[in-house]
């Protein structure tokens, strides 16, 4: 079984959030995307210390398509330097990490 990873970003509003994952998902670079908000995230951005409302998107996908889901996600994100981040899935269902091996392969017609 391929290494799977869960990555994460975020946005500021829901439309952005919806956008983004149906792109995502559409291209095949995660097997689906949960959104989450809104979340409140503390943070220092250009120096100064701040706090906003955000929308998380979680993402599922297979190591080897990391790079690519990256890439997708920095060029259609509207802010310029958006969190990219990934952790691995060290554990899941069989069924549930077939899924997501499956529905990521490039190329893949599921």
């Amino acid at each position: 079984m391929a290494d799977l990873l869960q990555v994460s970003t975020a946005t500021e509003n829901r439309d952005e959030a919806e956008r983004l994952a149906r792109s995502v998902v559409a291209a095949r670079l995660a097997a689906g995307a949960q959104i989450i908000g809104p979340v409140i995230s503390t943070f220092w951005h250009q120096g100064e210390f701040g706090a906003a409302e955000e929308w998380q998107l979680l993402f599922k996908t297979r190591a080897d398509r990391y790079a690519d889901l990256e890439a997708h996600v920095l060029r259609h994100h509207p802010w310029k330097n958006p969190e990219v981040s990934a952790v691995p899935i060290v554990a899941g269902s069989d069924a549930y990490l077939r899924w997501v091996e499956k529905t990521t392969e490039p190329d893949s017609a599921n």
